[in-house]
């Protein structure tokens, strides 16, 4: 409490910038030493913002626009023509995660709402919050999330401490049409969805290669692929304004060619297939290794022989070709476990294989969460392809784990790849 108390004195009435990452538009500069002497004489030192010489005239652009009466997608399709960076663009190091390709409308109105391209410093518009992964089983952990304060608990400082962007008139004038034009502009809202999707987070738009978004037309699952204007001016491709694909078209092949694999007819290939996967890198390292000491224990094997036909110490080279002996036990040790457990495993599979026979029919009567989550562990990737209208289907699981979360669909999930090519009926709507 006394280092937030301390902190918030600090930026109401000094306005020191206190850390982060700058706004677009600003950028970080050298404002003296530390004024703790401690941390001065550990070479710490304060910073400031000042503005940037490459954005800070977008920000300034965004606020005229947006006052003059243009919209949010107007304004980022114009910056986009013009090609001025982007946020996630001119910052790459900290929006990885991010395409960067263009503007979009979240990023201008972000802008149009932060109050430090006023001049004053605001802190305290965030928090850390630990939230429990069950609250049913507190040994699990919790994740730290950031959340939004409210707009009573921000920190304002109570001078301009640093260049202004644009002035204060003209953000309220912002902050008012924003308010105007539906909810309030602070107030962000979760987006959540009632409705099951099967292949939620695992469809991907073959032309712009994103990944498609759920949405329930007509009483039945689709995905869509909405290409906005300024993606498609700074990406230079030619895409639909939007791409449907219908959700049943799709798992009404995928679900038979899962079963396929496993048909009795292909049982010697996939089981090969999932005894080769099995070999992960850390056996195949072990066994390397070891088939390296086997090799160098016989060449010193042979080497001691020599020694001691040419009249070397018989108890000095006995006690030699015993060590060596020793380690080339081990080493055959570490290759025998090995394949041992390859033994075992290629008993488990053949027991299991054929049972998976049934595979789609009991995949058509499960939960839709469910077959979503085995098909994430499966490592199902699909991409569509709207003007061939097919479905390009990779199975690649990441990691291996040995319980499914639905026992009664599959016992455990198979490492391996896969992959095929799903023709769909017809052409939608």
């Amino acid at each position: 409490m006394r280092v937030r108390t301390t902190m918030e004195a600090q930026a109401k009435i000094e306005g020191r910038f206190l850390g982060g990452r700058p706004p677009y538009g600003y950028r970080l500069a050298d404002a003296g030493p530390h004024p703790n002497p401690s941390k001065a004489a550990d070479g710490k030192r304060l910073h400031r913002l000042e503005p940037d010489p490459l954005t800070a005239s977008n920000v300034t652009r965004i606020f005229e626009e947006f006052v003059r009466g243009q919209g949010l997608y107007l304004i980022a399709e114009g910056l986009t023509r013009d090609g001025m960076p982007c946020p996630s663009a001119y910052d790459r190091a900290r929006n990885r995660h991010r395409s960067g390709i263009a503007w979009s409308k979240s990023a201008v109105r972000a802008i149009l709402l932060n109050a430090r391209y006023t001049g004053r410093q605001v802190w305290n518009k965030q928090r850390k919050q630990e939230e429990l992964l069950d609250v049913n089983d507190v040994t699990q952990g919790h994740v730290t999330k950031l959340k939004w304060n409210s707009e009573e608990q921000w920190v304002w400082s109570e001078a301009i401490v640093h260049e202004p962007l644009i002035d204060a008139e003209t953000f309220e004038k912002a902050q008012a049409l924003l308010s105007a034009k539906g909810r309030p502009a602070t107030q962000r809202k979760p987006r959540r969805t009632p409705r099951p999707y099967v292949l939620r987070h695992l469809i991907h738009c073959g032309v712009c290669e994103r990944r498609m978004e759920g949405t329930w037309n007509n009483d039945r699952a689709n995905y869509r692929c909405k290409f906005p204007v300024e993606y498609a001016l700074a990406n230079k491709i030619e895409h639909p304004r939007t791409v449907y694909v219908r959700e049943d078209h799709i798992v009404a092949e995928l679900d038979p060619w899962l079963g396929r694999i496993f048909a009795p007819a292909a049982l010697r290939e996939t089981v090969q297939a999932l005894l080769d996967a099995q070999s992960n890198e850390m056996d195949l390292i072990v066994i390397e290794a070891a088939r390296k000491a086997i090799a160098d224990c016989d060449q010193r094997m042979t080497r001691y022989r020599a020694t001691l036909d040419a009249g070397g110490d018989p108890q000095e080279v006995g006690r030699w070709m015993a060590e060596t002996r020793a380690e080339r036990m081990q080493a055959e040790g570490r290759l025998r476990a090995i394949n041992r457990k390859r033994e075992i495993t290629e008993k488990e599979l053949k027991e299991m294989v054929p049972a998976m026979a049934e595979f789609p029919k009991i995949l058509r009567k499960a939960d839709p969460v469910d077959r979503n989550d085995l098909y994430k562990q499966m490592g199902l990737h699909l991409v569509y392809d709207p003007s061939k209208r097919v479905v390009t289907v990779e199975a690649r699981p990441s990691v291996y784990q040995s319980a499914c979360p639905r026992p009664d669909i599959l016992d455990t999930y198979m490492p391996f790849s896969a992959s095929t090519t799903l023709v769909l009926p017809g052409r939608e709507g």
